[in-house]
């Protein structure tokens, strides 16, 4: 008579005992990225990360965003658990914004992988010919810092020009049609303008800013999930090394997935970034306060911004 009773406390027994792998296997990561989001970009088309994840009972769901701005603004709000990389303005906007976001991966600077665009028999020579003209820049984003620095490298500011506040498709679209006479962008539009379009550059990033992109995830995620961030990062660290010493195979994966550009525009849109995954430390964040400092004297940010008084998580170094 026993042996129902018996029966039923054990498996409720073995129920509650399976309970938290099963709430485990139900955890999903969410990640946002933009086209530009090269590594993870490769890891979603290869299905590495999902593999990587899998043992740990993770599954991965991924959220594509125009830009870093509203990237990072879904981030915040929860929306997404992980960012991937951003330019490096783009965590000083959302600091600003009051944003509760760690640092936990950056690659090395890439300063020739932004430029200032304009076409190919523009009368524009220098950077001071660009005063009185209109340039298409995405707010926010690395290019908008990169316009700063020329700007006041050519002793001008942005009430010397007329910007044109676009994302990339539509900095493209008015560029093509002469809507603007130039248009301060990122890799792979700026070989994709170069190749398809005959673009000139005007200035890159070549000591002016140095372009770097962090990997962010809100802090609240990634104080409770320490493991999961380690598990990104070395295969994000994976993913750099594979692309540098792969190009040509990278560039097949790439190409289709942006807008179906041709291999050649892909390699060398790949061959200006670094692709060198590495930890962040406050140390490092020395130009994240000159963006800072520039954008809120061009009256861009409503108040200073320290860009040392954030969350870093550093990963354990294999």
């Amino acid at each position: 008579m026993l042996i129902k009773p018996l029966r039923q406390l054990a498996v409720a027994l073995l129920a509650s005992a399976l309970l938290p792998s099963l709430a485990h296997a139900e955890q999903t990561l969410r990640i946002g990225y933009q086209k530009s989001s090269t590594l993870l970009t490769l890891l979603k088309a290869q299905g590495s990360l999902e593999q990587r994840l899998q043992a740990e009972g993770i599954r991965v769901s991924w959220h594509e965003f125009p830009s870093g701005l509203p990237l990072l603004e879904a981030l915040n709000l929860g929306n997404v658990d992980l960012s991937a990389d951003v330019a490096d303005t783009v965590p000083v906007f959302t600091q600003a914004a009051g944003a509760k976001l760690t640092y936990f991966a950056r690659e090395a600077p890439s300063p020739t992988a932004q430029a200032i665009l304009v076409p190919a028999d523009s009368p524009l020579k220098t950077l001071a010919d660009l005063k009185g003209k209109r340039v298409a820049v995405t707010k926010a984003a690395g290019s908008h810092y990169l316009l700063i620095q020329a700007l006041a490298k050519a002793g001008l500011s942005f009430k010397d020009i007329t910007p044109a506040y676009l994302i990339p498709a539509d900095g493209r679209a008015a560029f093509e049609n002469h809507k603007v006479d130039a248009w301060v962008t990122w890799d792979p539009y700026v070989a994709s303008a170069q190749r398809q379009q005959d673009a000139r550059i005007l200035a890159d990033g070549s000591g002016l800013a140095s372009y770097q992109r962090y990997y962010l995830a809100g802090s609240d995620y990634a104080k409770a999930h320490p493991e999961l961030l380690q598990q990104v990062y070395l295969a994000l660290r994976e993913a750099g090394a594979w692309t540098k010493a792969n190009p040509a195979q990278a560039a097949r994966i790439l190409g289709p997935l942006w807008g179906n550009l041709d291999s050649a525009t892909v390699e060398q849109a790949n061959a200006r970034r670094s692709y060198d995954v590495q930890p962040v430390k406050l140390d490092n964040l020395a130009e994240q306060q000159r963006i800072a400092d520039a954008f809120y004297r061009e009256g861009l940010l409503p108040k200073p911004v320290d860009a040392r008084a954030v969350s870093v998580y550093e990963p354990a170094q294999n």
